[in-house]
């Protein structure tokens, strides 16, 4: 079965958040749109935490999140306790956020970017699992609660 994956960021990256989820779609994820829903100027924070509390309430099993840089909304998305997002600008990091850390979130950084590398880099998300062992115990202390 495949995953439910949210997906939200800001105006920045409106046009790689379209795109993706025609093809997340295509492949047969179920896919929510958090926003926002034009390229007009927005606060990230407003879609984001939204997202982020789906996910934790176990509505979706990963998100991604875009914006110019993706720290705004990779920052955001961490002040939540059950979120752990990962910034990602190469295929290397894509895996080893999920494999190494259980990043539930990606951030891509859609000025910095092409379209086609957030392509792959969401697919080396989606598809790469927690790897566990010596790893789980690191990401059992992240949490402040």
């Amino acid at each position: 079965m495949k995953k439910k994956i949210a997906i939200g960021g800001d105006h920045a990256g409106f046009d790689y958040k379209g795109k993706l989820i025609e093809n997340l779609t295509a492949q047969g994820y179920e896919v929510k749109d958090f926003g926002p829903f034009s390229s007009d100027s927005v606060d990230y924070p407003d879609y984001v935490h939204p997202l982020c509390q789906a996910i934790e309430s176990g509505g979706f099993d990963l998100g991604i999140v875009i914006c110019g840089s993706g720290n705004g909304v990779a920052i955001t998305a961490n002040k939540h306790q059950g979120i752990r997002a990962a910034l990602c600008w190469n295929e290397d990091l894509a895996a080893l956020a999920r494999q190494h850390n259980d990043a539930n979130v990606i951030a891509l950084p859609a000025r910095f970017i092409s379209y086609e590398h957030a392509e792959k880099l969401s697919e080396i998300f989606l598809t790469t699992d927690f790897e566990g062992g010596r790893h789980q115990n690191r990401v059992n202390k992240i949490a402040c609660s």
